[in-house]
């Protein structure tokens, strides 16, 4: 006899169906041919083909594109406490084993790729920032939370409290209001500030949680920014879109004879510059708040002051597919620019956080601006993500970034 399922059925398109068949977690509302009564907003269902074979469990999202976001594909799974729990640790354990040494500051959860769709978490030493970007997340937080701050102070970590940062916009696709502040953990009192300080590569940052950008600090470029500071002993280097100066500081601290750091924001550089103070490098680097692309016009313009090291950690220019184009043309213009600023035997790093900018996208762009600018670029490393940031080779969505090291000759 065949068992009762306690989820209602969406029944889904053969798109759709193949689509969840190869790996990817979403299913648009599209996709959606039918859904059971009985079903609710941020709650389960399981998902169908037309002939009624099981694909996974998802959570439902009523106001989202993406209507069903899959968690399992085991027909056996109960979602208890107990399931999500063996999630959290399954996640914590990788990364315990990809980050080794460098786990008091990592990301802890990184959505779809440690199936909890919608869910950012990251560590910044004894504190944990959230970001709840889908309503079945919303619902299932006061199950997650408690879980996460039980699963690593029983590994030994200590963690003070949970923040969250839901003050982004993509949460009213969701239906879901914007916020941010203390997560009130049973028993636990929550800290008084919202600012800390960190240790990475060796250097020392603020770290403001409350109004930083996404959650305060950005984690993916950690070994991209050690392999930056290889090249830059003796250079004098230019890092543009610096924000809070993590590029600068890891040149600095790799022995770069002078850094210039330029960002469009005031108050990204007056915390870059305290950054400095507390690494003793407020010598070696030089603070210009500039829009970028105006920057680099000045300087070949003017000619008189040279670098031979650039790096361009520019923020997504697209965060759409319909946007690429417009995007292609702001990536070319700020590497074109780099690439004239630069002598032969420069070197140049370059990167892209945008999913929708691909691999081949963004390569085909460098060598598009490397022929504009007359110079030939030979490639050094080629570079994603850190670990704690995983790759699904079935979900694009999760392999955004990529960082490109080249010498120009």
């Amino acid at each position: 006899m065949k068992q009762q399922r306690a989820y209602p059925k969406a029944v889904i398109t053969k798109k759709g169906a193949r689509s969840a068949d190869q790996g990817h977690p979403w299913i648009y509302d599209t996709e959606v041919l039918s859904l059971e009564d009985g079903w609710e907003n941020g709650g389960l269902a399981d998902a169908v083909d037309e002939k009624g074979r099981y694909l996974g469990t998802g959570l439902i999202s009523e106001k989202s594109k993406i209507r069903l976001r899959l968690i399992s594909r085991n027909a056996n799974d109960r979602f208890d406490r107990a399931f999500f729990e063996r999630r959290i640790r399954y996640a914590w354990e990788y990364r315990k084993t990809v980050m080794g040494s460098d786990i008091g500051c990592c990301r802890v959860i990184f959505g779809e790729a440690d199936q909890f769709p919608g869910l950012t978490t990251d560590r910044f030493g004894e504190v944990l920032v959230t970001q709840t970007l889908s309503v079945g997340m919303e619902r299932l937080k006061d199950v997650i939370f408690p879980l996460l701050y039980q699963v690593l102070t029983e590994d030994g970590q200590k963690i003070k409290g949970i923040y969250e940062r839901n003050d982004a916009a993509i949460r009213e696709l969701e239906g879901l209001e914007q916020n941010k502040g203390w997560y009130q953990l049973p028993g636990v009192p929550c800290p008084e500030t919202t600012q800390t300080e960190i240790l990475e590569n060796g250097i020392r940052y603020l770290v403001d949680f409350e109004n930083g950008q996404k959650t305060g600090f950005f984690l993916d470029q950690k070994y991209n920014r050690l392999a930056a500071a290889r090249l830059a002993k003796g250079k004098r280097v230019l890092d543009c879109f610096t924000h809070t100066g993590s590029f600068a500081l890891n040149a600095a601290m790799g022995g770069a004879a002078y850094v210039r750091a330029v960002d469009i924001s005031q108050t990204a550089l007056d915390v870059a510059a305290e950054n400095a103070r507390r690494n003793g490098l407020e010598s070696r680097i030089g603070f210009c708040k500039a829009n970028v692309f105006d920057y680099l016009t000045e300087l070949e313009q003017s000619g008189e002051e040279k670098f031979d090291y650039i790096i361009l950690d520019p923020p997504a220019f697209t965060k759409a597919r319909k946007t690429v184009r417009n995007a292609q043309k702001g990536y070319k213009e700020i590497n074109l620019k780099a690439m004239k600023l630069l002598p032969r035997g420069g070197y140049l790093a370059t990167c892209s956080c945008s999913h929708f900018m691909t691999e081949e996208l963004f390569l085909k762009m460098v060598q598009d601006a490397a022929r504009d600018a007359k110079v030939q670029l030979r490639q050094i490393e080629a570079r994603q993500q850190a670990p704690d940031h995983p790759i699904l080779p079935d979900v694009p969505e999760t392999d955004y970034l990529k960082f490109y090291l080249f010498q120009v000759v």
